[in-house]
């Protein structure tokens, strides 16, 4: 009877596990400074080759700050 259980099972089962591992990537990315400043300074490059105007460019440069101040705040609370 447990064999079929975890037969009929296993589809959900591998679901279940590539949703934790999306999850974990997703957490990872948003909560990883070096990325938020590795993107701050791609925005910084895509503005001084005029690829992203001024407007957009303190749009998405707020963004990342305020992200990146998230992460340093979430870690000052984990201390």
């Amino acid at each position: 009877m447990f064999l079929i259980d975890d037969i009929l099972l296993a589809p959900l089962s591998g679901l279940l596990w590539v949703g934790e591992k999306l999850n974990e990537v997703v957490q990872h990315e948003v909560s990883d400074e070096g990325l938020i400043k590795e993107k701050l300074m791609g925005l910084q490059l895509r503005f001084e080759m005029d690829e992203v105007n001024e407007k957009e460019y303190n749009r998405q440069e707020a963004e990342l700050l305020a992200r990146l101040e998230a992460i340093r705040k979430a870690k000052e609370e984990e201390v």
